[in-house]
């Protein structure tokens, strides 16, 4: 494997994360409208997104390592550590996709976490709505299926979600 190769791998890896940023972009505008009949397919296609990118890893990994092993370095070097001591042009181009890699890494971390936040807000703005929907007095139903006894309060989820 040479530097080409490796970096070919790099660009195919800020390929999938710009992707994967994408599909956690949508995630959150599906969140937000409330349009939550998509978040099941949607979770499937980051699934294959981060399917590819463990691939890809792999192929990364062998890639890095054959390189390292002929630059001298000890084995399994971060990509920094590649691009102090690879040759020009190639040590510019790893410390540019180092960069590049770690911006990603840190915008789906961010938006991952504001994901997580919308989605336990609403499963608790659900449960509330549940807990006060609840009739205030446990009873019974008729064979019609209606409440016996207390008067059951209508609740939509429409503002819940």
């Amino acid at each position: 494997m040479d530097h080409q190769h490796l970096s070919t791998l790099l660009w195919r890896e800020q390929e999938l994360l710009d992707l994967l940023l994408f599909k956690a972009e949508e995630k959150q505008y599906l969140i937000l409208t409330g349009k939550t009949r998509w978040l099941a397919r949607i979770a499937h296609e980051i699934e294959v997104v981060l399917d590819q990118l463990r691939t890809l890893e792999v192929e990364r990994a062998a890639a890095t390592e054959q390189i390292a092993g002929r630059l001298g370095l000890s084995a399994n070097p971060s990509l920094r550590q590649l691009a102090e001591v690879a040759p020009a042009p190639w040590g510019d181009l790893y410390a540019k996709h180092h960069e590049n890699l770690l911006t990603l890494v840190t915008e789906l971390r961010s938006l991952s976490d504001a994901n997580k936040e919308l989605i336990e807000g609403g499963l608790a703005a659900i449960g509330e709505v549940l807990l006060n929907g609840r009739p205030s007095a446990a009873g019974t139903y008729t064979q019609s299926g209606r409440a016996a006894g207390n008067a059951y309060r209508s609740v939509t989820l429409d503002g819940a979600l």
